[in-house]
């Protein structure tokens, strides 16, 4: 919620809802599951209308050049240490995860790419008011359907699908625009404690850190809403009512 809106309320005249704001990284396998377990949780609550979510930016691995020479096996094989095994292992765990909420990971197509200009593309498609769609959009892309998104021309592309003018998104990429913002999302969740991703932060009260089952998200939202939206008593509290010793007379 912006500040005049914050102002607006306390003068009356709106009721300030919830601002759940999720730290992650396209490149990291565990924000898109939790991505669905989230949304589950929130599509069940009640005051689902009055949330508002905003997607910031992490890096899993800043160092990654633009463009790796290799697949994934390899990445965490070369650039992680983990025995191939071992990666292979955690690949059909990480996939049967994923199918449990309804995706399907393919670690054989996936392309490795440094993610700094895909968040970029994320504000720019946030500006546009097509954030939430475009986060979808990449996760799928990179995880599901083998896109690259450290490519100008395949971002521009999902640009396009989601509306956005192709020459302006390209413009956008080649220059340095928006980088100082994914910076400052990055040094805001490190400042609040943020070390690994997908990091879910409630009205900067709570915090629920990984791919949390459904019902963790469920809690927090009723805990953290109950917390922000006081029941208020209105009336005599000796009025007429009935308790377990009996009713006023």
């Amino acid at each position: 919620m912006r500040r005049d809106e914050w102002n607006d309320a306390a003068a009356g005249l709106v009721r300030p809802g919830m601002n759940i704001e999720i730290w992650s990284d396209i490149a990291c396998p565990w924000c898109y599951i939790g991505k669905r377990r989230f949304e589950a949780a929130l599509e069940r609550f009640p005051h689902r209308d009055d949330v508002s979510v905003t997607w910031r930016s992490f890096q899993l691995d800043p160092s990654l050049p633009d463009h790796y020479d290799g697949s994934e096996l390899d990445y965490l094989s070369e650039r992680k240490g983990l025995a191939r095994s071992q990666a292979a292992s955690m690949f059909q765990h990480v996939s049967a995860q994923a199918a449990g909420v309804g995706l399907h990971y393919d670690f054989d197509r996936l392309v490795v790419a440094n993610s700094f200009m895909a968040h970029r593309f994320l504000h720019v498609a946030k500006e546009a008011g097509v954030g939430d769609a475009a986060k979808e959009r990449l996760l799928s892309g990179h995880f599901e359907r083998g896109e690259d998104i450290g490519s100008i021309d395949a971002l521009v592309a999902v640009g396009v699908e989601l509306g956005l003018d192709a020459t302006m998104v390209r413009d956008t990429l080649v220059s340095d625009r928006y980088a100082s913002e994914v910076r400052d999302d990055i040094a805001d969740g490190q400042a609040l404690g943020v070390s690994g991703v997908p990091f879910f932060v409630f009205d900067r009260t709570y915090g629920v850190s990984g791919a949390q089952p459904t019902e963790v998200f469920t809690d927090t939202l009723t805990k953290a809403w109950a917390e922000s939206h006081p029941l208020t008593i209105v009336g005599d509290a000796d009025g007429s009512a009935c308790g377990p010793d009996g009713c006023a007379i």
